[in-house]
């Protein structure tokens, strides 16, 4: 189990050194001025230097790369210096001449149109996408699970042919198409009976200035960021369940006097599970990482709303950090997963 994680964490890391190569080249290459956006258009040149210097930009391009890749290390090289404790706030592991080596969290750097670091701004939107997320993938678990177990065990009758051709649709149907349908039907024609607003958050400022929270508000966007891992999961639930219900240990089982619903629960289902697990984990990494256009539609200032926002101003550093954070998500879900597998499932093995 040790020497599985260890090598699941190094070729991990090895990915997400791959994406920092990817952003960096990527943003790199790009016609702007990182100093002139931090100052704005009316700064002097004397002021543009000093940032250009602060940042590195004056440096040739590798040189600049090792000092993005230096801010991003846990474990770093910088000046000890009062005013590098307050930008990275280091705890020093030992000194090196006038340097040290320290340890921190990764410095993602600071936005360049609020002038706050962008961990703040990303940990501030990240509890929002969070719950969203969470909220859309239950959705879809026990929706899916269940439409699928009922599909498997009606195989041919009317149910399951509805079950397929609505997992069809629901497939088709892109997130936000169906976030724009669901908040123009319930959010806005049918408001009044609903009782939903087709915008607004889960923290929305009342009278008083004070922020209170509207659970009403995480209906639609959950909704309709549900709808396509329902369908994928019942499609996949079901057929898992007809291969595993097919084997010659669930007759077997019938054999041995077992209940019908004690061989389709713990048996059938239970092996049944590894395509839905795969499924599951990389829809709700993908709903954590952002979910950009359900977001921006409903003003759920989440992650992707952030990440949008910060596309259209050019604020690539938020931009930089936002894929960098979905990209450890991304690897942190699946080495749990593949953890997960060999708990759920005797016949995998972690060597």
């Amino acid at each position: 189990m040790i020497q599985f994680i260890t090598r699941r964490l190094f070729t991990g890391a090895l990915s997400l050194f791959g994406v920092v190569v990817l952003v960096f080249v990527l943003f790199m290459i790009l016609p702007t001025d990182p100093a002139r956006m931090t100052l704005g258009q009316r700064a002097d040149v004397a002021s543009i230097e000093a940032i250009q210097k602060e940042l590195g930009l004056d440096k040739p391009k590798h040189i600049q790369f090792l000092y993005y890749l230096n801010d991003l290390s846990p474990i770093s090289y910088h000046k000890d210096s009062e005013k590098n404790q307050r930008k990275y706030n280091y705890a020093k592991l030992f000194n090196m001449n006038e340097k040290a080596v320290v340890f921190k969290m990764p410095y993602l750097r600071k936005s360049y149109q609020s002038k706050r670091d962008v961990s703040a701004i990303l940990i501030d939107a990240l509890p929002k996408t969070i719950i969203l997320a969470s909220a859309a993938i239950l959705l879809a678990i026990i929706f899916g699970i269940t439409f699928g177990i009922i599909g498997a065990l009606k195989q041919f009758s009317f149910i399951d042919n509805s079950l397929l051709v609505t997992s069809i649709m629901g497939i088709s149907l892109p997130s936000y198409f169906s976030g724009i349908v669901l908040a123009l039907i319930f959010g806005y024609l049918l408001a009044d009976w609903t009782g939903l607003n087709y915008t607004g958050g889960l923290w929305v400022l009342n009278d008083y200035g004070d922020e209170e929270l509207v659970l009403k508000n995480l209906i639609l966007p959950a909704i309709a960021l549900g709808i396509r891992p329902i369908a994928i999961i019942t499609m996949l639930t079901r057929s898992s369940m007809l291969e595993v219900l097919s084997q010659d240990y669930i007759r077997t089982a019938y054999a041995k006097g077992l209940s019908y619903w004690k061989v389709v629960i713990k048996h059938a289902l239970r092996n049944a599970l590894n395509p839905v697990v795969t499924a599951v984990s990389g829809w709700f990494a993908g709903l954590l990482a952002g979910a950009y256009f359900i977001e921006i539609i409903f003003d759920f200032k989440g992650l992707g709303y952030v990440t949008i926002k910060a596309i259209e101003n050019l604020d690539f550093p938020v931009v930089m950090g936002s894929v960098l954070f979905a990209a450890v998500i991304f690897v942190t879900i699946n080495i749990l997963v593949d953890v997960f597998y060999g708990v759920l499932d005797p016949r995998v093995s972690l060597k």
